[in-house]
């Protein structure tokens, strides 16, 4: 009787066991799997789901089609590497250390990625993060040096070491991707899977399939392409993001060399010097013949027609080069994204699995005769972001809250069903994307950018951004402000601060953006001490700070050492 019990008792235990372990896999199969796609300065007018001017993206836009499109999506700072640090820890840089390209980020910080992976997410990342070389809570990773190269890049990988790998950037890292959710992906486990493009990230250089369609489009010109600033204050005259000025003729612009000496062109920069030939030559002899064979027509064409050319024209050629290859680029991307989006629906992981399609910024195409980011005007601030999770986000909806690249990290942990740890900055987007507006309460983001002085020299600016307006300080180097009516000035050309018909609307937004400050723990004193350190560090490596006005330079370091 006694065995009789006690078989009876054990198997009791094992079937207990047994059900709590079933309860444990039925929960961690509602866990959703997540899929971060993120492109470098793509800008979201370039993206069909945005506006078709420029062009068509098929596969992006069917992210949007089958779930939320975003247009208010922002940055905290516009710059490649402290966008993505505030993506992976859901707070802002004077927090995470991250304020720039040059300060490092601190290390200290736990990312989303680590958490979901205690959590017991399987978590793997391809392709470009931009700062560190062994990122943190992943299981397995292969990821591009820095900024890494178009053709033939390198990669630094968690399990082989560094490796150099033959072909097109785009096309390796999408071939990364979907060979880990085919052959690592683990079935039992939900996933978070970060597929990281460097395209369309400077300079430019599109995939050979694409070379000759793009050098042979015209684009429409922004109405802005010969802005001259008379609206604004000294940020903007003094910025050095001008596409005939301070464009790279070789790098950027695909002007071979000889050209440029047998036409008496000077290199724009110190960079320019071997730009070229840094990047086409990686090229093997075959990938060489077939962009020569595109872009010596593009070089004949242009000797015939510089001696004739006025400054004007100048500016329309490099319009058209700068896009013809920025877009060039974004067309293999949208191709590869389509790939992932296709072996997604052939497993069967559609369902279950959030897609999120992003830019660590925005990007000017041409306004405001600009190229690159930085500035708090909205093609560098605003962002693409299409979300879907079929199933659960309503199929072709949109959302015009104000949401920043702060508020991934909490939602997707809030997705996990993992509580976010208290010193997140952002907000879960959950009840956005289930169209629970009324839970979302948020009216204003606030910006900082700090990298000054620097290349492309960009004042250091915070601001606070509504649906209506943006009030800007400019506190270095300058103290200026600017007021922007979002809604009556799209184009962000005229500073309304000093109208009287706006004292009432500016006083409120300057309570709110102290409001905002401090509830973000950023102050004056905080600035004060980035700019020290960052003027400490090029005065002890004698740095030209990267910028061509040497004037303006000096005249910092002059008042410093006056102070």
């Amino acid at each position: 009787m006694k065995h009789v019990l006690k078989s009876i008792f054990l198997g009791s235990l094992a079937i207990l066991a047994f059900a709590c372990k079933t309860e444990e896999a039925a929960k961690t199969a509602e866990r959703p799997n997540i899929i971060f796609i993120m492109s470098d300065d793509h800008a979201y007018q370039a993206i069909s789901a945005y506006d078709n001017t420029l062009i068509e993206t098929p596969n992006i836009d069917r992210i949007a089609k089958m779930g939320m499109l975003f247009t208010n999506a922002s940055v905290t700072n516009s710059i490649c590497a402290p966008s993505r640090a505030t993506i992976l820890t859901g707070k802002h840089s004077h927090i995470n250390g991250k304020v720039d390209n040059h300060f490092p980020f601190d290390t200290t910080n736990v990312t989303f990625p680590q958490i979901l992976q205690d959590a017991g997410y399987q978590t793997a990342m391809f392709g470009k993060l931009h700062f560190g070389n062994s990122p943190k809570g992943f299981d397995q990773f292969k990821i591009l040096p820095g900024q890494g190269a178009y053709y033939n890049p390198d990669f630094i990988t968690k399990n082989e070491g560094n490796i150099k790998v033959e072909g097109y950037v785009t096309d390796i890292i999408t071939d990364m991707t979907l060979d880990w959710l085919q052959y690592e992906r683990k079935a039992d486990q939900p996933f978070m899977l970060m597929y990281l493009h460097k395209a369309p990230h400077r300079e430019w250089l599109p995939a050979e399939r694409h070379i000759e369609e793009f050098t042979n489009r015209t684009f429409k010109e922004p109405a802005t392409l010969f802005d001259d600033y008379s609206g604004r204050g000294r940020a903007a005259h003094e910025a050095e993001m001008n596409l005939l000025e301070d464009m790279n003729w070789s790098g950027d612009s695909k002007v071979y060399p000889e050209v440029m000496d047998e036409l008496g062109i000077p290199e724009t920069s110190d960079w320019d010097k071997g730009a070229f030939e840094r990047e086409v030559g990686r090229m093997n002899e075959a990938q060489r013949a077939n962009w020569d064979k595109a872009y010596m027509k593009v070089n004949e064409d242009f000797k015939k027609a510089y001696p004739t050319m006025t400054e004007k024209d100048k500016m329309k050629w490099r319009y058209q080069r700068y896009m013809q290859d920025y877009l060039g680029t974004i067309k293999a991307v949208d191709e590869n994204v389509g790939r992932v989006l296709d072996y997604l629906e052939a497993n069967n992981l559609m369902e279950n699995t959030i897609i999120v399609y992003t830019s660590d910024q925005g990007f000017y195409l041409g306004e405001h005769g600009w190229f690159d980011k930085r500035f708090v005007y909205n093609e560098s601030f605003k962002t693409p972001l299409l979300m879907a999770w079929p199933g659960k986000v309503k199929a072709g909806t949109k959302s015009d809250e104000m949401v920043q690249n702060l508020d991934f990290a909490q939602t997707f942990l809030a997705a996990a069903g993992i509580e976010a740890p208290a010193d997140m900055q952002g907000e879960s987007l959950l009840p956005l994307l289930m169209g629970e507006t009324d839970k979302w309460t948020r009216e204003a983001v606030y910006y900082h950018y700090y990298e000054y002085p620097s290349v492309h020299m960009v004042k250091r600016h915070y601001a606070i951004i509504t649906k209506e307006y943006k009030l800007v300080h400019y506190y270095f180097d300058n103290d200026e402000w600017e007021l922007i009516d979002r809604k009556k000035d799209p184009m962000e050309m005229t500073n309304v601060y000093d109208d009287p018909a706006y004292a009432e609307i500016r006083a409120d937004l300057h309570k709110q953006l102290d409001g905002l400050r401090e509830k973000y723990g950023d102050s004056s004193e905080l600035s004060q001490e980035y700019i020290d350190k960052y003027l400490d560090y090029l005065e002890e490596n004698n740095s030209s700070a990267g910028g061509k006005n040497t004037e303006l330079i000096d005249k910092i370091f002059e008042d410093r050492k006056k102070k």
